[in-house]
């Protein structure tokens, strides 16, 4: 048995909400340094040169948060989740030390999978915002999510 939503559990328009999730300087900088050495990301005076001015988290960062908020905030999951694309990405307000996250992810489109039956194709749209409700992080992505096994009828 396989633990979540199965792709006939869910329905079009329908809304996940992510607990929330701080982000530090101090994650800023560490991911920064592994991640996207750019100024913005690796410390306080230098990011003050950047087209910022001032410390900000990568997009990448963010969308590592975004992804972790979603896996972890939607319980008890989809069954079998299979990223499938993406379609769409824009980051269209930085992410500072000391904002909190939370994700909003709706479905957009399903249909079962033609090429595996057992699966479904989900189209998602998930916008992360910030503490102030203003939208830091907006992608449309696709899963494949396992459908609900045929029962056989009773003897």
């Amino acid at each position: 048995m396989t633990n979540g939503l199965y792709f006939e559990d869910a329905h079009v328009g329908q809304v996940f909400t992510s607990g929330t999730q701080a982000v530090t300087a101090e994650r800023i900088k560490s991911f920064g340094a592994e991640f996207d050495p750019q100024p913005q990301h690796l410390d306080e005076e230098t990011a003050k040169a950047s087209p910022f001015g001032e410390l900000v988290a990568s997009g990448w960062h963010t969308g590592a948060v975004t992804l972790g908020l979603m896996i972890r905030g939607r319980a008890p999951g989809w069954a079998g989740a299979l990223g499938a694309g993406l379609e769409q990405l824009s980051w269209p307000t930085p992410v500072r030390p000391g904002d909190m996250l939370r994700v909003e992810t709706e479905i957009l489109e399903m249909r079962p999978s033609r090429s595996r039956p057992d699966r479904g194709v989900v189209k998602l749209r998930s916008t992360t915002r910030n503490q102030r409700g203003e939208p830091v992080m907006v992608m449309t992505h696709t899963i494949l999510v396992l459908r609900r096994p045929a029962t056989p009828p009773p003897a």
